[in-house]
């Protein structure tokens, strides 16, 4: 009886074992394993930063293909009486050139005003700003001239720009102007000359105050 009693408990315990044993298995295999995440990175590429670019200087004048020296730098400014007057480019081109045929026929310039056949049309851009308290001018109403641009000491001409010379302030070909206090007026003008320069100036002169600044001098002075 014992011996039946030992043998059934030791069966039971078998059992319970293996049950046990089946039950950590089936445990094992319902268990997920954790997976070790990697973190997450912010990084942005650093930006690839671009040189600053330097922009080309203006060329305000050609004034080199005379060998010359200048003493100031364009732009140049003039005040007297009121006015302002900016010489800010400067350019001599060969009357049979590209470029002056192509000005010419455009605005209605001409070379014939010299006795002497005419070498270069000198293309001026300027700024003229009106700092008095009078209205100042040049047309029928006042039409003494108000700046001279000067080559060896001798005024250039203007030759008049025939397709333009009706229109009043005009901003491409400048002939009549008018300012009255405050105004400001940016154009061109056109000149000609007969030789290479040697000496450049201009002057303004408003009712008898006279101002006048060398771009070049003469050798010497």
């Amino acid at each position: 009886m014992k011996k039946r009693v030992v043998k059934a408990t030791l069966a039971a315990a078998m059992l319970f074992s293996v049950v046990l044993g089946q039950g950590v298995a089936v445990k094992a295999e319902t268990i997920t394993p954790v997976v070790t995440a990697k973190p997450i990175t912010s990084e942005v590429p650093a930006a690839t930063v671009k040189p600053a670019v330097t922009p080309a200087p203006i060329m305000r004048d050609n004034l080199f293909k005379f060998g010359l020296k200048k003493d100031l730098e364009l732009p140049v400014t003039v005040t007297a009486g009121g006015l302002s007057y900016t010489l800010e480019k400067l350019m001599f081109y060969d009357v049979k050139s590209k470029e002056a045929q192509s000005l010419m026929k455009l605005y209605g310039y001409s070379d014939r005003i010299y006795k002497t056949p005419t070498k270069y049309m000198v293309w001026t851009k300027i700024t003229i700003e009106n700092k008095g308290s009078k209205i100042i001018q040049l047309s029928a109403k006042d039409p003494s001239s108000k700046w001279y641009f000067k080559i060896d000491g001798n005024n250039l001409i203007e030759p008049a720009p025939k397709n333009k010379m009706l229109e009043l302030n005009n901003k491409e070909a400048l002939w009549n102007w008018v300012l009255k206090p405050g105004e400001k007026l940016s154009s061109y003008q056109m000149y000609g000359c007969i030789k290479d320069p040697v000496d450049i100036s201009i002057n303004v002169n408003i009712a008898g105050d006279f101002k006048e600044k060398y771009i070049v001098k003469r050798a010497g002075e």
